[in-house]
């Protein structure tokens, strides 16, 4: 008889593993509380528009092709990639914006006018950053190993790089302050500094030169449920409406899962694409000095997002981010219709204005989270490239734990550089056997071509262990 895996999530991650395990002989049954697959990653439907749940652009082309290919799936028979020109743009009360285009000689040149000399440094740095990212990229397609890993790869010779954070990185560079603003605005989005976040984030406007930034012609979405839909013609058996209440162990053995209707469903692994922390704290008994370690990890809050219908259609930005200086978080402004006219409505287009929160303010409760997005929809600044507009729906952190069933209303654990060095939540779990992981806690980001990376990884641990 084949062997049983339980995999709890229908994320990215839960997904490509299940297709990778279901082909290899496995039996593979998917447990998903919501009643879709996809996670962060879904589409939704509000008054006849479709919206993207989670991710804002597809930045790793070639990550997202890789894990497909290892699934023997062709990404292009499934999405219309759109490429993003410009990328973004980036504005603040006190300079004039700040545009990424795709093309790098374009940039450097927006730069060059307003600061003389900035634009050959920026090439330069786009350069070298490429190159490292070139080096580094192997890794993206291992476990984690530390040390011993970039040994193994060659990729040693970056570990001064490594060692370093994002704003130091940034700062080397000789950049102007604006444009170092714009390339961070990642990190602004994570509701952190950029002097404690991972130096590889230099890679993303290399990426964006290089590979282009790109925007599924039929909405995020869409990955998901072509990976949901491969899953099902593979055998994989999926159960939604189904919540899981603990991971059941024997021995630190994991031996099957528990639902939420009393039924105990016996396995030979049990693989998360829950939150990693969430998995050890919630549905398992660990150990307290692991449950300790893992509570002191700084937490990243999904901020607040109002669904939009406005219109005239915008036909400029996909992305417009504001920063509006002092302890404020940037903002970020969403028209899919610059790039994919056929959203319109009878003469409306879907648009979102989010807004991060600090983890220590949404802590406050629901009330402040309200607070801070009526605030936001009060601000003037998106008004002006959006003409009309009508408020569909919103969402706040507490909102956002709760349909998606995020571990204390948390995406994942904020990527530090001191996170990234001392290692991410592995794959295989070091603390209960049979117990793997996949998703962001386990790779570098939350991209949904790092979490489908992760759940191929974590499916090749399992069929490691049980063949």
């Amino acid at each position: 008889m084949s062997k049983c895996v339980v995999i709890i999530g229908a994320g990215m991650g839960g997904l490509a593993a299940s297709i990778r395990l279901a082909r290899r002989g496995f039996r593979v049954r998917v447990f998903e509380a919501r009643d879709e697959p996809g996670g962060l990653a879904s589409s939704l439907q509000i008054q006849n528009f479709q919206f993207d749940a989670g991710p804002y652009i597809l930045l790793d082309r070639d990550g997202l092709e890789w894990a497909f290919n290892s699934l023997d799936l062709e990404l292009s028979s499934f999405v219309t990639l759109k490429r993003i020109d410009p990328a973004y743009q980036v504005t603040s009360p006190v300079r004039d914006p700040v545009r990424i285009f795709s093309d790098l000689d374009a940039t450097a040149g927006e730069f060059e006018k307003s600061w003389s000399g900035s634009g050959a440094r920026y090439q330069k740095f786009v350069r070298a950053m490429a190159q490292v990212h070139e080096r580094l990229r192997p890794l993206l397609y291992s476990s984690p190993s530390g040390v011993a890993g970039l040994f193994r790869s060659g990729a040693w010779v970056e570990i001064p790089f490594l060692m370093r954070s994002f704003g130091s990185v940034l700062r080397r560079a000789t950049l102007p302050e604006p444009v170092i603003d714009a390339l961070g605005i990642w990190t602004h989005v994570a509701a952190q500094s950029l002097d404690h976040a991972p130096s590889p984030l230099a890679f993303v406007p290399a990426m964006i030169h290089t590979k282009g930034a790109f925007y599924p012609f039929e909405g995020i979405g869409a990955i998901p449920r072509a990976l949901a839909a491969s899953a099902v013609e593979s055998g994989v058996e999926f159960n939604y409406g189904m919540k899981i209440r603990r991971i059941r162990c024997h021995r630190s053995i994991a031996t099957g899962i528990e639902t939420d209707h009393d039924e105990y469903i016996p396995a030979d692994a049990v693989l998360s694409n829950l939150s990693g922390i969430g998995t050890y704290i919630e549905l398992c008994e660990v150990g307290r000095t692991v449950r300790q370690r893992l509570e002191r990890l700084p937490l990243q809050s999904p901020g607040v997002c109002a669904y939009l219908a406005v219109r005239p259609r915008s036909e400029s930005e996909y992305l417009r981010f504001l920063l509006p200086g002092g302890d404020e978080t940037c903002r970020l402004l969403i028209t899919p219709s610059a790039l994919v006219p056929h959203v319109e409505r009878e003469g409306w287009w879907p648009a979102r204005l989010l807004a991060p929160m600090p983890y220590s303010r949404a802590e406050q409760g629901t009330a402040a989270q309200k607070e801070f997005l009526r605030r936001i929809l009060e601000e003037e600044w998106w008004r002006e490239h959006t003409g009309e507009y009508r408020v569909l729906a919103t969402r706040i952190p507490g909102e956002w734990g709760e349909q998606f069933h995020l571990y204390r209303n948390s995406m994942n654990p904020v990527m530090t550089s001191r996170l990234m060095r001392q290692g991410r939540i592995a794959h295989r779990s070091p603390h209960i056997k049979g117990l793997y992981l996949a998703g962001s806690s386990t790779h570098p980001g939350q991209w949904i071509s790092f979490c489908a990376i992760s759940g191929i990884l974590a499916a090749d641990r399992i069929s490691e262990d049980l063949n």
